[in-house]
């Protein structure tokens, strides 16, 4: 009957689909702000998720002893009673038999009756949170984790708000018959025994909450997943597999394509060096075969081992040679490494 009420009241107040009806009286107590609730798939053809909940908070699973700083808030959310007729024969009727158990033989409907007075709504303060979790890992050995992570199907939740009663509430539910010229009849008078019944629970009970899934990294850092698109669990050890090889994959491409770049433009102003150079004269270019210029000379006969040419030998690309000029210099090298053609021509003329 608890059941059945507090399912009543979400579907009435409604908040975008985040509020969750508290399933048992006699677990109400577990749904306050920052404790742990386990959501679970119940099936895939239920689409609809089962909480559970848990005898810890957050706090309890975090490393450290640091109490959370984050703040809660609670105003009045507003004044609920109702009052519904509901036909056996439809799936909530059903559940409103199977859960108080009273007599209906002769009647074809049940009358529900719910009085929450004025219920507050009571939320952690979001922001807060969430700045002081940036510095905080999960305790990846605690039980609860360890448990949550063994099922493919559980997430851990933290209840975030919780909406409570501010004083003795009743529900009251009444097997009867539907009038013609009424909406429901009463027929107090002629019912036999036991086709009503009622409880009463105290102040401060709550009727509903809402939760934001946990996602835990195999290192204990977590996020909060703070809208519906987000979506919490575990991170696996496959998964982190996969996620590091497409990593260093990407890491590999973006090497590749920048070395293919550097490569491209060093060829480009290579080309034109050489079409510089062959589309000047020879009297303009060939200025090594002049007198008082530079000298090619073979590096070998000098003892100096073959190696890059300064012009077209830089970068990835090592286009070595044996021949070099004497009279240049760079880096503190007596000598230079140039190609006999172009490249000696081409570095004397741009030195000029």
């Amino acid at each position: 009957m608890f059941a059945a009420a507090t399912k009543s009241f979400v579907k009435q107040v409604g908040d975008g689909g985040r509020l969750v009806p508290v399933p048992s009286l006699s677990e109400a107590d577990k749904y306050q702000p920052l404790s742990l609730v386990v959501k679970k798939k119940r099936c895939f053809l239920f689409p609809r998720y089962k909480f559970t909940s848990t005898p810890f908070t957050l706090k309890d699973i975090l490393l450290g002893d640091r109490e959370i700083s984050a703040g809660i808030s609670s105003y009045q959310l507003l004044n609920y009673e109702d009052e519904s007729d509901v036909s056996l024969y439809g799936r909530r009727g059903n559940h409103i038999v199977n859960d108080v158990g009273i007599n209906v033989s002769g009647s074809d409907s049940v009358a529900v009756k719910a009085s929450f007075g004025v219920v507050t709504k009571h939320e952690v303060e979001v922001s807060t949170l969430l700045k002081e979790i940036t510095t905080r890992k999960i305790n990846c050995d605690h039980s609860l984790v360890r448990q949550s992570r063994s099922s493919r199907k559980a997430v851990l939740c933290v209840v975030m708000e919780s909406i409570r009663t501010t004083r003795q509430c009743s529900l009251s539910v009444h097997a009867g018959i539907r009038g013609e010229s009424m909406r429901f009849h009463f027929m107090d008078e002629q019912n036999p025994r036991g086709r009503d019944k009622a409880i009463v629970f105290p102040a401060h009970t709550t009727i509903a909450f809402s939760v934001f899934e946990l996602f835990i990294y195999l290192d204990g850092v977590f996020e909060l997943c703070v809208t519906s698109v987000s979506k919490g669990g575990f991170e696996r050890e496959e998964t982190a597999t996969f996620a590091l090889f497409y990593r260093l994959r990407n890491i590999l491409f973006e090497r590749n394509r920048r070395v293919m770049d550097a490569i491209s433009r060093s060829q480009l102003y290579l080309d034109d060096l050489v079409s510089d150079f062959y589309d000047k004269p020879l009297s303009m270019t060939d200025i090594s075969l002049k007198e008082g210029t530079h000298i090619r000379v073979n590096l070998l006969n000098h003892n100096i081992p073959k190696g890059p040419c300064i012009l077209c030998g830089m970068g990835n690309y090592k286009r070595e040679t044996v021949y070099g000029c004497f009279q240049c210099s760079v880096d503190g090298q007596k000598y230079v490494r140039l190609h006999a053609v172009p490249c000696f021509d081409i570095w004397h003329k741009r030195m000029k």
